[in-house]
């Protein structure tokens, strides 16, 4: 018997260096995570070309992997959204730098989604809200534009969560 080690003998991974954390395994994505997704995609449609919220939805319906998402977060997210995009937009307008029309159309409705879930998806902690959107922001916006929705949103949750604002940051 040779003392000389064999493939099958090796680790698949080095192990890890003391003081470092082993490597996480890529987790699959949450269905709410999946209806931002489709929702992001969705809102996009509505504010490039107009098209009608009902249109828009059943197209989203037929995409592979629409049956993985959360359908009443999507729902929620998506014709809310499109129901409430002036009083979203007036929330964003006191946050963005310039117009809401004049935004990237995929950053505007990833802050209009973080808008929402501020607003109306108080079981959501502020702080998720935010990953979220800037997990959105990176997925389909431009190279910096999560920077920009993570900036608005931290000052938009100031405005629409004060309390739950104040108490994280006092902690």
């Amino acid at each position: 018997m040779s003392d000389t080690p064999t493939p099958d003998d090796l680790p698949d991974s080095p192990p890890p260096r003391p003081g470092t954390k082993p490597a996480r395994k890529p987790q699959a994505k949450s269905t709410r995570r999946r209806s931002r997704e489709l929702a992001v995609q969705g809102l996009y449609q509505w504010l490039v070309g107009g098209a009608d919220g009902g249109e828009i939805d059943a197209l989203l319906r037929e995409q592979d992997g629409f049956d993985k998402c959360d359908r009443a977060h999507f729902d929620a997210l998506l014709h809310g959204c499109i129901q409430e995009a002036a009083e979203l937009d007036a929330v964003l307008a006191r946050h963005v730098d310039r117009r809401t029309t004049e935004l990237s159309p995929v950053e505007h409705g990833v802050l209009m989604i973080g808008a929402y879930e501020l607003t109306h998806c108080l079981d959501i902690p502020y702080r998720v809200v935010i990953n979220e959107a800037v997990e959105l922001a990176k997925s389909f916006g431009g190279t910096d534009g999560h920077k920009y929705v993570n900036g608005v949103l931290d000052k938009a949750a100031g405005d629409l969560r004060p309390v739950e604002v104040k108490a994280r940051r006092g902690a």
